[in-house]
């Protein structure tokens, strides 16, 4: 058995092993047979630990084949008039660890919410998402082009987002389930257009010739830009970079594993991934490092200072970690990848296990005051006397509403793509309108229907009930 075998072996199953659980689950549940608790974790942990396994493996093959990186070629999907789908995957230094911290730490989230879980009626649904979001998570990061990290994107949105709503009996987990699908599906373009482009101009979306291809050495550095600042936009959203983060807090309605699993440790970080795979082509993009300097200097300090003012501790840590994330991309852009790989992977680890012990925090906060005594913190101002008192009460007004980030959002991001999409539809409409009539057709009736009219209040009192 050879040591490429070896490897797609173990790639295969640290990715398809997760999804045969959700398919198991699956199916139990289509024949009524939907499993208790304890068959349910043991199904899904028992997959989450032959996917660490398989990553185990896959690490130490790549260390003994001396770290050498292996594009592993599985075919391709389809194939369109020059464009070919192919499913390439690529192991690297980058691929591994990042194999190895998913895979662990989705089976330490596993176990911990069996307990944390017990007796919660969706406890079912959310083992099915977890198993999803694992092989969803571990295909982004094996994937060996942008067409194929795309797809484990979009899984890992999709299970984001049902979490996100996982207590759907209440308004706020739905509302906030509504804010983070529509940041989403804005900057999630960004991805599909840095693809496009790089389709369009170099003919290949793999990874492994961003640093070989003549064509992308010599795409230039305005088209680089474009791609580059693409991809910036989807790693805005998914990473809840200024301005796109205002859905990051509200994201805390979901349960608190799923908070540390999507929030803390992975999905938060997926953006920074993209960024590191696509930084071949940033290095000769001057304009992309430029806004990603920007976007990462304002999104840590934003995110430092509304930290500051949060009275719950899932919220502090949400914003802790948005500061660091905004720290990651200021590193990418200065081409410190090591740096930025090592900093992803230490806090991925440090946050997942902070957001973990998060409903503890209280017992925790008292056992310190027990050990130290009436001040924790001895010797330590929060506040500090560097500002005026007028200046200190603007900057934590603007800092507890958090500078106002999701209105602006609603209005001047949400607002313009939905009128943008208007202006489309009805361009649409005239286009079918023109075409019908040149080609001497009958009439195409292509008015939209009229939204349903709300119901009219009642004119009369109700009656009393009796």
């Amino acid at each position: 058995m050879t040591l490429e075998t070896i490897l797609e072996t173990a790639m295969g199953a640290a990715v398809a092993t997760p999804a045969l659980a959700f398919l198991a689950l699956g199916v139990l549940w289509l024949l009524d047979r939907a499993p208790g608790e304890r068959a349910t974790a043991r199904i899904v942990t028992s997959a989450l630990a032959v996917s660490l396994a398989s990553s185990v493996v896959v690490a130490v093959e790549f260390a003994r084949r001396g770290g050498v990186a292996l594009p592993v070629d599985l075919g391709e999907w389809f194939h369109v008039s020059g464009y070919r789908f192919e499913l390439t995957t690529l192991l690297d230094g980058l691929t591994v660890t990042m194999m190895l911290l998913v895979s662990f730490i989705t089976l330490l989230t596993g176990h911990f919410s069996v307990r944390y879980l017990h007796r919660e009626r969706g406890f079912f649904r959310f083992f099915a998402l977890l198993s999803v979001f694992t092989s969803a998570m571990m295909l982004l990061v094996t994937a060996g082009s942008f067409d194929l990290l795309f797809a484990g994107w979009e899984l890992v949105g999709l299970t984001s987002i049902l979490l996100v709503g996982f207590f759907h009996e209440r308004a706020g987990p739905t509302r906030a389930a509504v804010r983070v699908m529509v940041t989403y599906r804005l900057c999630d373009v960004g991805l599909l257009l840095g693809a496009a482009m790089l389709h369009h101009h170099t003919h290949t979306s793999l990874f492994a010739e961003l640093r070989t291809s003549p064509a992308v050495l010599h795409l230039g550095p305005f088209y680089s830009s474009l791609v580059g600042m693409s991809f910036l936009l989807a790693a805005a959203g998914k990473s809840a970079l200024f301005p796109m983060g205002g859905w990051l807090p509200r994201a805390m309605e979901g349960p608190t594993a799923s908070s540390a699993l999507f929030y803390a440790s992975l999905s938060v970080h997926a953006g920074v991934y993209l960024l590191l795979r696509a930084e071949p082509l940033i290095e000769h993009a001057p304009l992309a490092r430029l806004a990603m300097v920007g976007v990462g200097v304002v999104t840590a300090v934003h995110a430092t200072m509304v930290a500051r003012t949060q009275t719950d501790a899932k919220s502090r840590l949400a914003y802790a970690a948005m500061t660091q994330v905004g720290v990651m991309v200021i590193e990418v852009a200065f081409g410190f990848t090591r740096l930025a790989t090592l900093h992803l992977a230490t806090h991925a680890l440090l946050r997942g296990y902070q957001m973990i012990l998060a409903p503890s925090s209280l017992h925790t906060a008292l056992a310190r005051q027990t050990m130290y005594g009436t001040d924790p913190l001895p010797g330590y101002d929060p506040v500090g006397d560097r500002l005026s008192p007028a200046t200190e009460r603007v900057w934590y007004r603007l800092a507890v509403d958090r500078f106002h980030l999701d209105v602006v959002f609603d209005q001047w991001v949400a607002r313009m793509f939905l009128r943008v999409g208007h202006l489309l539809d009805g361009f649409e409409l005239v286009s079918v309108r023109a075409v019908a009539r040149s080609l001497g057709g009958s009439a195409v009736d292509t008015t939209p229907p009229s939204p349903p009219t709300p119901p009219e209040p009642p004119t009369h009192a109700p009656q009393e009930a009796r």
